[in-house]
């Protein structure tokens, strides 16, 4: 925290950051620790070019999120509510499509690490009910501050412990040899297309993550009791994307510099992929990096599981209170509201009620997808990445429209720049989602 002797200038990057350090928390999950990895495996480094281009042209459209909260002081969910009701009822129907789904794999892979690390065969439905009791813990108790503090230690230990494996297995000897592997050429196949279209589409993160972005911005101006300077939500965003961009560069190294070339046979499911990528490190590079892989997979996932669970909790509340008759305003306090305050007793608002009564259904929905349609989650996954997928243009429309729109003061807008890369961003979308389609 910035303290009197801090600059000022310091002292307002500072209060601005967090947000984005708990975006790149939700970001840095299944995508890297599973798909960056298996890029680097399967295809070598030529893979970094698409990770590269998946981060550059979404940049504008998440970037949009913490813009619109901290040049008009309200969420993209009330955004979206001045573009008409059918912009409100998209995202709708793409959270409800998505939430459980996502909520629930990334918990899955979550839990299997943890029972697997603690040498215990997990019990899914066990394990994952521990995961997200721990994440409701957090969040009823501890507010926004433990969430934004737990955040910033939880990417500290990922970074460090990523980049010291990734250092090893750059300066450690390649990989033998001993089978046949795809290639880079091999990304112009067919089956390449589709692991690259994957592998782009949820990298570093799909585009409704705009919303819960700009509802943590309004908590960080709310916990700190300032308006941020639009520069210094700006900053924190860089950070936080720059943070998953390399984490996922460093993943990819991993998998080209201990996996590429080796021929073996990779699981298909995220959990035996995770735990056979750590037991290859332990095996190559020596049990100590097998263990620094392991702390940063776990750590990667803790951080996903738990900043999805206060993201889609924010967005129940903030449509339970938009169903209910509270808009505007209302609607934005409820998304910042904290869970503390929710259970203060019956004499707390209605408005405040709602993050905790979200904060109980979603995790519970998760976690009854895990224990009754486990076998059926890859399909549900499938599902919920096919209309995040198609999704994204729209979704990627809406927020260019809201911050070149007249509620957005003239200064918080766009420059030209940004507007090309807004435009190239759109093409790039609707290419993806034709390609995704036809392959």
């Amino acid at each position: 925290m910035p303290t009197d002797t801090t600059p000022p200038r310091a002292r307002a990057l500072l209060n601005a950051l967090g947000p984005g350090l708990i975006m790149a928390g939700a970001a840095i999950g299944v995508s890297h620790l599973v798909q960056s990895t298996r890029a680097g495996a399967e295809y070598g480094y030529a893979a970094a070019v698409l990770i590269v281009a998946a981060c550059l042209f979404k940049y504008p459209f998440l970037e949009y999120g913490p813009r619109y909260a901290a040049a008009t002081g309200e969420s993209l969910l009330d955004g979206y509510r001045r573009l008409g009701r059918w912009a409100t009822a998209l995202f709708a129907v793409v959270t409800a499509g998505t939430m459980f789904i996502v909520l629930a794999s990334v918990t899955a892979v979550t839990a299997g690490l943890m029972g697997w690390l603690v040498g215990i065969t997990p019990d899914l439905a066990l394990w994952s009910g521990v995961v997200l009791g721990l994440c409701i813990l957090i969040l009823l108790v501890g507010r926004y501050q433990v969430l934004d503090r737990a955040m910033k230690g939880i990417m500290a230990v990922l970074a460090v412990s990523t980049a010291a494996a990734a250092v090893a297995a750059l300066v450690g000897p390649p990989p033998e040899a001993t089978g046949p592997t795809a290639g880079p050429g091999a990304l112009l196949t067919t089956s390449g297309i589709a692991f690259s279209l994957a592998l782009m589409g949820w990298m570093p993160v799909p585009i409704d993550v705009a919303a819960w972005h700009s509802f943590w911005t309004l908590e960080r101006a709310k916990e700190v009791q300032t308006s941020p300077e639009l520069r210094d939500v700006q900053s924190d965003f860089a950070i936080g994307y720059g943070l998953s961009l390399l984490m996922a560069l460093a993943f990819l190294v991993l998998g080209a510099g201990v996996m590429y070339g080796t021929g073996m046979q990779f699981a298909t499911q995220a959990v035996p992929f995770a735990t056979q990528v750590v037991d290859l490190y332990s095996s190559t590079l020596g049990v100590g990096i097998g263990t620094l892989v392991g702390v940063a997979a776990l750590t990667t996932m803790l951080s996903t599981t738990l900043a999805v669970t206060d993201a889609y909790t924010r967005l129940v509340a903030w449509y339970m209170a938009f169903w209910g008759g509270t808009i505007g305003n209302g609607a934005s306090d409820i998304a910042t509201t904290t869970a503390t305050e929710a259970v203060a007793g019956d004499d707390a608002p209605t408005s405040q009620r709602h993050y905790w009564i979200a904060l109980l259904v979603t995790p519970l929905g998760a976690w009854i997808i895990l224990a009754l349609l486990v076998q059926n989650l890859t399909t549900l996954v499938d599902v919920a990445t096919t209309l995040a997928f198609l999704s994204a243009p729209v979704l990627g429309y809406m927020n260019y429209k809201l911050v070149c729109g007249d509620h957005t003061p003239k200064h918080a807008r766009p420059s030209t720049g940004m507007r090309m890369l807004s435009w190239a961003g759109l093409v790039f979308l609707i290419g993806f989602c034709v390609a995704y389609v036809v392959v």
